[in-house]
């Protein structure tokens, strides 16, 4: 499979954490669906796990998203160099198992 919005229209980044976040976003059509229970657990587990890696959210985003075992490979935009940068960088950031756990578990429904 090749998952088509990997950073979930960017909410996987932690741009956008509450709904106020959207104003003026072109993406808000898209985004209104993740303000849930789920979606903040979602963003604390990635939180936590960019912290651990001195990473970014969206970073362990993507690398949370190549891991998984029925995915071929991630898609993802950027629309900055930038993010760019961090999207390349992601690809070589390596979760452990507890990682992957805290992320499967903070998705789960």
């Amino acid at each position: 499979m090749i998952p088509y919005f990997s950073l979930a229209s960017g909410f996987l980044t932690g741009k956008y954490r509450t709904e106020a976040d959207l104003a003026g976003s072109s993406r808000a059509k898209f985004l209104g669906k993740y303000f849930n229970e789920r979606g903040t657990r979602i963003l604390e587990a990635l939180d936590t796990v960019a912290a651990k890696h001195q990473s970014k959210p969206g970073m362990v985003a993507i690398a949370w998203v190549k891991n998984r075992p029925t995915i071929t490979a991630p898609i993802a935009s950027a629309t900055s160099l930038q993010q760019l940068d961090e999207l390349i960088r992601a690809i070589s950031l390596r979760l452990d198992t507890d990682d992957m756990e805290l992320l499967n578990s903070a998705s789960a429904f």
